[in-house]
Order: C-alpha cells, then structure tokens, then sequence
C-alpha cells in the first residue's frame, strides 16, 4: 500500500496536514492547490497556516521528498478531494457550493485508472459522492474500476495532527467494494477505529455531527440572550446548572464560526425544508447572536459618543473563529469588526495568531486596552487569561461575549 502515489486536492487547513501525515508515514505524496503562495511556502518546507505540529511535519517531509506541491493537476494512485465548500448566499436559506469539489473532480479525469482510490474528505451534502461519479462518467472514465468513497475530517484546530491519526474515522463507498478499499487505505495511518457504510451515510453523518453541535451551541446563545434580560449571569448560571449529572449545558459566544458548524447544518436544511425545523431555527438563533453582539456594542458606543461628542474607538479583542487558531472562516469576532467598522466606528483588532490583516489594524492588548474607549472580549484566546492583563479589562469595564472574564 505504501508504494501508492497519493494526490491530495487542496491545501488548506485540511488537505496539508493530510498530506504531510501521509508523508511521514512513507506515503509520497504530491499536493494540489490553486494558491502560488501556499504551493512555494510548502515547497520551502515551511507552512501557511498556523496548527501545533505541523510546521515539522511539513518540514521533514519536504526535506526527504516525500512532499512536493504544484498548482497545477497531478497524477496519483489515491486522489484526496480535500478542497473547500462555501455556500451560495441565495433564495430562502443559504445553499450549498460544490464547485470547488466538481472542478478538482473534472482535473483528475484525464488521470484517474482502474483501482485507483478517489476519495472525498470535505465536508459535502448528501449525494456529492455520487455527483463526482457522474463528472467522471461524462470524461469517458470507466467508473466501475474506480474505488470512490467519502471520508469525513472529524478534526480540532489545534489537535489536527493528533486527530488526524487517533479519532475514528467513517468511510462510505460508492460500491461495498470500494469502502472496502478506501477503508483499508484509512487503516495504514489511523489508530482509530475505521467504520464501513455508505457514502450517503456517510454525508450525512458528517452533517449531522455538527448540526448537533450548532443545536447545542444555539440553546446555549438563546439562555444568555434571556439572562441578559434578567440581569442573571449566564456563564454563574450555566456553572451550576451543569452540576446535575445528566446536564452538560455548553457555553455561549458571539456566535458561531467555522467552516464546519456554521454552514453544514444549511447543507441539511436547503435539502429537505419542510423537516429541518429545529435545525433551521438553531442556525437562526446562533446568527442573530451575532447580530446582538453588534447591538450591544453599538448602544454602548453610541451612548458614549452623545455624552462626550467624540466617536469611540472601540478594541475587538479576537478575529479568529475559536480560540488559539489563526482561521478566521465564518468568524463572527470578524462579522462583528466588520460591521462596526463600516458604521464609521475607529476599530481596533487584537488577534495574536495572525501577523496582518488587510481590513484592520493589529495591536498588542496593551495598546488595545490603553487606546481604546469600548472593549469587547469576543474570543477566548489564552493572551487573555494574564492576570494583569484580566485585571485590566476589569478596570475598563470590557464587554465579555464569550465568558473570557467570568
């Protein structure tokens, strides 16, 4: 299995730690992706994205040649389809872009050969597995020799390489034959258990994983909209609430953010609208946080400006989706400087897992805190768990969206 040449499509956040896992496991592999940037910095060795581990993998691989990228298509035995999937932002609910995935499936066309492996690991709706077949199938490929399956990421930023290799993984074929291939494949890198089914199931499951989450996180950002309210504190309330044994309360934010639970549950509702009610109005409820977020900011602000007749500067502390990772995909620290800045609002950024960004201005939280009028803590970086640093917010009265200062 070893002596396979693998090609994996896109290198993201995904498709390059993939890769680089793959390589130091004696793989060669070679890497696709539309960026140059990202295809010269990995050919130096070095990463274009920040995960823990991951530099030193790209690094070793590439020092031994067993990681080499291109923008261009490439050749292999295995192809990992590895590449993003936004939505289309449209009609009555947000519906799911598959172009990237039928693009890199039409550039492996002239390519793929019997027996190979074609499998697809980016998040999906329900029949992508078998719309990628029938790209093919228009190329003249002979489909029924090719082995084609999905295989979910189920991945943490910040524990990507070990995740990749210890969490279980699901596999769905097109054909029993081909999960059995694909399936065996998975079994020479990952320790976790390797489950056999469907590729339809298997689409599913991974929409259905993060929907669950989204529905939890969206119980948890309704409770705080009602303790705000109240005047009750959300993150006091949630504490003891969670003391039952069979409670497990999840904690709110300024919304939620990520390639992953912000936009699967869509791919499950803009099929099937008359059953997603609940996971419909979960995703409602988790965007309208982020639009009280801004509310909140803006009466504070916009009270502060009419008793001093100055327009604030208002600090947001965190862009990122989640906290200690440099993916700002979906963020809504980022909707939320986003939106106050076009109010006309001097916004300032902190964000220590990113050198630049093209919209905003970064500075170090002591500036953040000495310059600005108006605080909001909206991710919860390790940086802002310094004591002094705590203390400080404290003094200036920051606005706490994610229980940063609780």
């Amino acid at each position: 299995m070893k002596n396979k040449l693998i090609s994996v499509f896109g290198l993201g956040y995904i498709g390059l730690p993939t890769a680089a896992l793959l390589a130091s496991e004696g793989y060669t592999v070679l890497g696709t992706d539309i960026s140059q940037h990202a295809v010269e910095t990995i050919n130096q060795g070095k990463v274009h994205i920040v995960e823990p581990d991951l530099d030193e993998f790209v690094r070793s691989a590439v020092a031994v040649g067993r990681l080499k990228a291109s923008t261009f298509p490439q050749a292999g035995d295995v192809y990992m389809i590895c590449v993003p999937t936004p939505f289309h932002e449209a009609g009555e609910v947000p519906q799911p872009n598959i172009d990237y995935v039928l693009a890199a499936t039409r550039s492996i066309a002239a390519f793929v050969k019997t027996g190979d492996l074609v499998i697809l690991e980016s998040t999906s709706p329900v029949g992508t597995t078998e719309q990628m077949q029938a790209v093919l199938r228009e190329f003249g490929v002979n489909v029924e020799g090719i082995h084609m399956a999905y295989c979910p990421e189920r991945v943490l930023p910040g524990r990507i390489m070990t995740e990749l290799v210890e969490n279980d993984r699901i596999v769905g074929g097109l054909t029993p034959e081909a999960t059995t291939a694909v399936a065996d494949f998975y079994r020479t890198f990952v320790r976790g258990a390797v489950l056999e089914t469907d590729a339809k199931t298997a689409e599913m499951c991974k929409l259905t994983e993060n929907s669950f989450r989204d529905v939890n996180i969206a119980f948890a950002n309704e409770l705080s909209l009602i303790c705000d309210a109240e005047g009750i504190n959300v993150w006091n309330l949630i504490q003891l609430a969670n003391r039952h044994p069979r409670v497990n309360i999840l904690q709110p934010g300024a919304g939620v953010g990520g390639h992953c639970i912000a936009v699967d549950p869509w791919f499950i509702v803009a099929r099937d609208l008359k059953n997603t009610r609940l996971i419909r109005t979960a995703r409602e409820v988790n965007d309208y946080k982020t639009r009280w977020v801004i509310e909140k900011i803006e009466i504070i602000a916009g009270n502060m400006e009419a008793a001093t007749g100055k327009c604030p500067t208002i600090a947001c502390l965190g862009l990122a989706f989640k906290p200690d990772i440099d993916d700002l995909r979906e963020s809504p620290a980022l909707h939320v400087a986003s939106v106050l800045k076009s109010q006309g609002y001097d916004v300032i950024a902190v964000e220590p897992n990113i050198e630049s960004h093209e919209e905003f201005s970064l500075v170090g939280i002591e500036q953040a805190i000495s310059q600005a009028d108006v605080i909001a803590v909206l991710v919860r970086h390790r940086q802002f768990f310094d004591p002094a640093i705590q203390k400080q917010l404290v003094a200036h009265s920051a606005l706490d969206f994610c229980g940063a200062l609780k």
